[in-house]
């Protein structure tokens, strides 16, 4: 893994030619905030970061309950068990195992891989919340309660699974044929474009995402995007 900062944001990406999964580490300044976890075996990674860094870890930020996202939550609160752990109010049900609907969501399967973990959510998040230097955004579509996390310093938006790179620029459930797991793991397209739209009003300097590269000045071909998906 070779990490790569952008600003004061670090992206740890794993296996970046075959399944790009990727995790980023936020420098607060006295402290680290993880945002998503990855799979398992990221874990090994995530910590040999932290300890570059030298600077202890007291928040992990969960943009969906997906296991590439949170594949090595355990591992990874064991080894800093005073790290706060946040993540939507609607997606803490997918990490509890409920895969049930809502009666005003899409009534359509919610889809992607899911696992049991012991580690327990210590705080629920909700729209405008703020988490260090991160404002929380709903942003559901690839989930129900899928989250997007922005730092208006940077203009990052660390957007999970609510678009994809990897194949080239998408909203979730857009299918790429290079990439299709995103989209096949995608709840409801339609609800992920009405995220997107709301997303893309924001200033975008960095598009960071879960699956590929980071996007750089990323508002236009986020538009672009939005517009190809609306006509699928």
């Amino acid at each position: 893994m070779r990490m790569r900062r952008f600003d004061q944001i670090y992206q740890l990406p794993f296996l970046p030619h075959l399944f790009p999964i990727n995790c980023y580490l936020v420098d607060e300044g006295a402290d680290l905030t993880l945002v998503d976890t990855g799979m398992s075996f990221c874990t090994k990674g995530i910590l040999k970061a932290i300890k570059r860094l030298k600077k202890p870890l007291t928040r992990i930020l969960l943009t969906h309950a997906h296991v590439d996202h949170v594949g090595s939550l355990d591992a990874v609160k064991a080894a800093f068990p005073q790290a706060c752990v946040y993540i939507s109010t609607r997606d803490a049900k997918l990490l509890a195992g409920d895969l049930s609907l809502e009666a005003p969501e899409d009534q359509t399967e919610i889809k992607g891989g899911t696992i049991q973990v012991e580690t327990k959510p210590d705080k629920l998040l909700t729209a405008g919340d703020h988490v260090g230097s991160l404002t929380a955004y709903l942003a559901p579509g690839h989930t129900p309660g899928s989250m997007a996390f922005y730092q208006a310093s940077s203009q990052s938006l660390l957007a999970g699974d609510a678009f994809v790179v990897q194949g080239g620029l998408a909203v979730a459930g857009d299918k790429r044929w290079r990439f299709p797991f995103s989209a096949a793991a995608t709840w409801s397209l339609s609800t992920a474009i009405k995220s997107a739209e709301r997303l893309n009003q924001l200033p975008i300097q960095y598009l960071m995402v879960g699956h590929g590269k980071v996007i750089q000045r990323a508002n236009r071909q986020m538009d672009t995007a939005i517009s190809r998906a609306k006509k699928r």
